[in-house]
């Protein structure tokens, strides 16, 4: 039997609970599924199940065995399925992660396009500011506004973007505009996240001015909505003013101190086969959000 076989015993065995629902699976023999995991076993030099009258348990090395041949094996098999459908044939689901209000602003509205031209496909959009897990949240594709150090994960820009500080004319008509960075110590500054501090260019390098104001929040747009609603000067991405946020009442300021770029990347985790439906979403979205940003 070969280590092909083997390993499918296995995995059947394990996602049944046991010999005879492995065997009824996959319509081989109990003994045949026995005597494949028991090789299994044998050439790796480790136990890989727990075996009693009742169910069968992984051990620890089982654990981590199946962790790693799982997600091989689904590859093969997508692959195999592949060679004989075209890529109108793509199917299946793609979950994507993006930052919360990036996500709503311009990759909601890309989707009807990608659904109509894949029928078959199906995209769980999962919007989070925070960085997701992609292994261990099974994500499919990431969008990143923001470095990404990650030697697990293939990066592909397709767009760039910048920071930007901005009010609205309200209340910068109450309380003055300002010119140089140092001036926000006498502004209500809307804190996103934790950055109570903002990064800026000066004539002599980077600075860093401490901020501070009466509103805080973990999502975007509560910060964007504070600045159309004239409360205060925020610190966001220019890819936010967009549509509702696209108004004349807000205007950016300090535009010669915030310079510094800001890739727009997909990302999704390194392994040498990439599934077909993730392979056309990727590429749908490079060339979308390439234009639309």
């Amino acid at each position: 039997m070969n280590k092909f076989s083997e390993m499918n015993a296995f995995i059947a065995v394990v996602e049944t609970g046991g010999f005879s629902a492995a065997a009824r699976k996959t319509g081989e023999s109990q003994s045949a599924m026995s005597k494949a995991v028991n090789a299994l076993e044998k050439r790796l030099g480790v136990a890989l199940l727990r075996r009693s009258t009742r169910k069968v348990t992984l051990t620890d090395q089982g654990q981590k065995y199946y962790e790693r041949t799982k997600p091989l094996l689904d590859e093969i098999l997508v692959a195999d399925g592949e060679l004989t459908s075209s890529v109108q044939d793509v199917s299946g689901m793609v979950r994507i992660a993006a930052p919360s209000t990036f996500g709503r602003l311009h990759v909601l509205p890309l989707l009807p396009e990608l659904l109509s031209r894949y029928p078959g496909l199906q995209v769980d959009l999962v919007l989070a500011d925070a960085v997701r897990d992609m292994v261990e949240d099974r994500i499919d594709l990431a969008i990143r506004v923001s470095q990404v150090n990650d030697p697990d994960s293939v990066v592909r820009r397709v767009a760039g973007t910048s920071l930007v500080c901005a009010g609205s004319r309200a209340y910068f008509k109450r309380h003055g505009v300002p010119k140089t960075p140092a001036d926000l110590a006498d502004h209500n500054c809307l804190i996103y996240g934790q950055m109570t501090e903002w990064m800026f260019s000066g004539p002599e390098g980077r600075v860093s001015i401490p901020v501070r104001g009466t509103l805080s929040s973990n999502s975007v747009e509560t910060i964007l909505a504070g600045v159309m609603g004239g409360v205060g000067i925020g610190l966001f991405h220019r890819a936010s003013l967009v549509g509702e946020f696209q108004t004349a009442e807000v205007i950016t300021v300090l535009e010669e101190f915030v310079s510094e770029p800001r890739d727009v990347s997909l990302v999704w985790p390194k392994r040498r086969f990439v599934p077909t439906r993730v392979r056309c979403a990727t590429d749908f979205l490079a060339t979308a959000l390439s234009a639309r940003i």
